[in-house]
């Protein structure tokens, strides 16, 4: 397999700015939709749910669509071509909003150290924490594959969600070794496969907390070369994340416009049952 060095990505010096100034956005618009939600009733939500569609049919309409896929890419392409907008248009002043809400972070701040500890510290720290949850799906790909519960082009798509995964575990293993540390031990993992529609269900909620994790962590890396690659991994991880959303009748962008990062003891308490011990 051909292992992905860190040189592959490109340097992109702006970015930490850009990412700081995107999580006080998202922070202040998350904070504002929850004030102001106003939430379904019971009822209200029981009529708006869908029939479910068997799993197999669900994926196999992804795979056989090229509208789906090219969809997804345009999706991605999209939000890529906003950010440089945003950058372009960006200057120096988002330092008072950043200060301001210092003191509101620096408690989350102190939890991701503490539950990033046993990963190591900084970006190493970071990048075996990413190749922990890379593990992971890895892991499970792998495993729906051997399961059967799925065949032709559902299972070819499949494997190609997998594939990215293990590309993403060897470009993470290697860029660990090229900074001089060690990478992490690949966890022992059990995964709930009972039936095709279950485990597509089981797909998006992975796919939705790996993207998320990246983004929480994105603010936090020093190194630009393993920033720009933590985002390349990223942008492909939340492309698994939107089909999967749209085969569990979820929105492209669940969390609207701006999407919600999640700090690592939030998502290592949310992949702790993928844990065999």
């Amino acid at each position: 397999m051909r292992v992905i060095s860190v040189h592959s990505f490109p340097k992109l010096d702006w970015i930490k700015r850009f990412l700081k100034l995107i999580q006080v956005v998202a922070s202040a618009a998350t904070r504002g939709t929850e004030q102001h939600r106003i939430r379904p009733s019971k009822e209200a939500a029981m009529r708006d749910v869908k029939t479910p569609v068997e799993g197999d049919d669900r994926l196999e309409r992804l795979a056989a669509s090229p509208m789906s896929r090219r969809r997804l890419f345009v999706t991605g392409g999209s939000a890529a071509a906003v950010s440089a907008f945003v950058i372009a248009c960006g200057d120096d002043d988002d330092d008072t909003t950043t200060s301001s809400s210092s003191n509101g972070s620096s408690a989350d701040a102190m939890s991701d150290d503490s539950a990033l500890a046993q990963f190591g510290k900084g970006d190493l720290g970071i990048l075996n924490y990413a190749l922990t949850l890379e593990y992971i799906e890895a892991a499970f790909y792998a495993e729906v594959v051997r399961s059967g519960l799925f065949k032709g082009a559902n299972l070819e798509l499949i494997r190609s969600f997998g594939a990215d995964e293990q590309a993403h575990v060897g470009a993470l293993t290697a860029t660990v070794r090229k900074l001089g540390g060690k990478p992490a031990p690949r966890p022992k993992t059990t995964f709930p496969l009972d039936d095709a529609d279950s485990v597509i269900d089981l797909a998006a909620t992975v796919e939705n907390l790996g993207a998320a994790a990246y983004l929480g962590q994105a603010a936090r890396i020093e190194n630009d070369e393993v920033l720009a690659a933590a985002l390349s991994i990223h942008s492909v991880e939340a492309r698994h994340a939107a089909a999967l959303n749209t085969l569990t009748n979820q929105s492209f962008v669940p969390e609207g416009a701006f999407a919600k990062p999640a700090d690592a003891k939030t998502v290592l308490d949310q992949v702790q049952p993928f844990l065999a011990g």
